[in-house]
C-alpha cells in the first residue's frame, strides 16, 4: 500500500484550514455487512494508503461502527480526523434520538466512549430535526466546542435553506457557525451543484460528499443489456431506488450505460470515472467512500489518482446535465415539505 499513499490528494476543510485527505473512509458497513476483523483491516489499509479522515455515526449498526473505529485507531488517533454524527435513534427509546440539547449532551459522551478518545474532530447533525429549534442545536454544539469535546461541528443532508439559516442564526447570536455540510454527490446525483455547493463556497464551508458510485449505479454492474444485479443496499433500504420499471430509474439506467461507455472510451473503469468526477468539483473537500470489502477499498484507492480532463467532464455534462436529479430520494432524504401529499395540497372544504 505504500505506493498508493502518494495518490491520495490533500485539500483544506473549508475555512477551518485543516488539511484533509481527498478521500474519507466511511464506516457505515463496519460491524454490519463487514465483520470486525475485516473492518479493522480495511481501516488500517486506508490509513496506510494516506486516508486521514474517518467518518462514522452513532447509529451505524447501533454504535458498533464507532467501537470498531475506536479499536482500529488506537495508537494512531493523533494523526487522524475523526468525524461522527448524532440524530438517529439508538435502541428502542425515542428519547435517545434527535437534535435536542438533552440528547446531544448524552450522545457525545457515548460516542467519545465508543471511539476511545477525549475529543471528536467533526461532530455532525446527521439530519435536520423538525421538532427542535435550530438555535437550540447550535447552542449545544457551541458549548461542546468550548468544553473541548469537539473541534468543529457540521450538518448532513440539510436543505440549502437550512444550511444558510444555520449560518445566519449562529452569527446573529454570536455563536460558532457550522463548518461543514455532508451531501450525496455523483455523476448521476447532481442536485447539489445548483443548491448546496455554491452556498458552501460562499460561506467557506467544507463539503464531504458521499455516494460517488450512486448507491452502486456507477459500480459498473448496472448496464442496459445485462441482468440487474442483486443489491445489498436495495434489500436494506429504499428498494425503490433500484426499480428499473420506474421511468425515472429507467432514465438513470440509460445515463449509467452512457457513462460506462464513456469510461471505456477514456480507458477507465466506471468507478474510476465516478470517483474522478466527484473529486473534480472545487467545492468538495473530501469524497466519502464506503467499502464493504478490502477489494472495494483497493478499487477506490486505484481511482483516487484519476484526474478527468475537460473533454471527459464536458461529455459527462452532456449525458447528465449539471444540477440533475432523477429520483428525489437519491438526494439523501425526502424533505418534510414534500411528504405526505397533504402538506402541499389545499385542504378540502368542509
Amino acid at each position: 500500500m505504500s505506493d498508493d499513499k502518494a495518490t491520495i490528494g490533500q485539500n483544506r476543510l473549508g475555512r477551518t484550514g485543516v488539511p484533509v485527505s481527498s478521500l474519507t473512509l466511511g464506516a457505515m458497513n463496519f460491524g454490519g455487512p463487514t465483520d470486525r476483523a475485516e473492518s479493522i483491516d480495511i481501516i488500517h489499509a486506508a490509513i496506510d494508503a494516506g486516508i486521514t479522515v474517518i467518518d462514522t455515526a452513532d447509529v451505524y449498526n447501533q454504535g458498533v461502527s464507532e467501537e470498531i473505529v475506536g479499536a482500529a485507531i488506537a495508537g494512531r488517533r493523533d494523526d487522524l480526523i475523526i468525524a461522527t454524527k448524532f440524530h438517529g435513534q439508538i435502541g428502542d427509546n425515542p428519547l435517545h434520538a434527535g437534535n435536542s440539547r438533552r440528547w446531544i449532551h448524552r450522545a457525545v459522551e457515548e460516542s467519545l466512549r465508543r471511539l476511545g478518545t477525549d475529543h471528536i474532530d467533526l461532530y455532525q447533525a446527521h439530519r435536520p430535526d423538525p421538532h427542535t429549534p435550530l438555535l437550540e442545536t447550535i447552542e449545544a454544539l457551541n458549548d461542546l466546542i468550548h468544553q473541548g469535546k469537539i473541534c468543529y461541528y457540521g450538518t448532513s443532508v440539510f436543505g440549502v435553506d437550512e444550511v444558510v439559516e444555520a449560518q445566519f442564526i449562529a452569527r446573529q447570536h454570536g455563536l460558532i457557525p457550522p463548518a461543514t455540510e455532508q451531501v450525496p454527490y455523483s455523476a448521476l446525483i447532481r442536485l447539489v451543484e445548483r443548491t448546496t455547493l455554491p452556498v458552501a463556497r460562499k460561506h467557506g464551508l467544507g463539503v464531504l460528499t458521499f455516494g460517488p458510485l450512486a448507491a452502486g449505479w456507477l459500480s459498473g454492474a448496472y448496464r442496459a443489456d445485462a441482468p440487474q444485479p442483486e443489491s445489498v443496499r436495495a434489500a436494506r433500504v429504499w428498494a425503490g431506488r433500484f426499480d428499473v420499471s420506474d421511468p425515472r430509474n429507467a432514465h438513470k439506467l440509460d445515463a449509467a450505460e452512457r457513462l460506462a461507455r464513456l469510461a471505456e472510451s477514456a480507458g477507465l473503469s466506471v468507478p474510476e470515472l465516478a470517483v474522478g468526477f466527484a473529486l473534480s468539483h472545487p467545492a468538495v473537500s473530501s469524497v466519502i467512500i464506503g467499502p464493504r470489502t478490502r477489494a472495494h477499498l483497493d478499487a477506490y484507492l486505484a481511482a483516487a489518482s484519476v484526474v478527468l480532463d475537460d473533454a471527459v467532464l464536458d461529455e459527462i455534462d452532456r449525458i447528465v446535465a449539471p444540477g440533475t436529479t432523477f429520483l428525489e430520494r437519491d438526494n439523501g432524504r425526502i424533505p418534510d415539505e414534500l411528504t405526505p401529499a397533504g402538506l402541499r395540497r389545499p385542504r378540502a372544504s368542509h
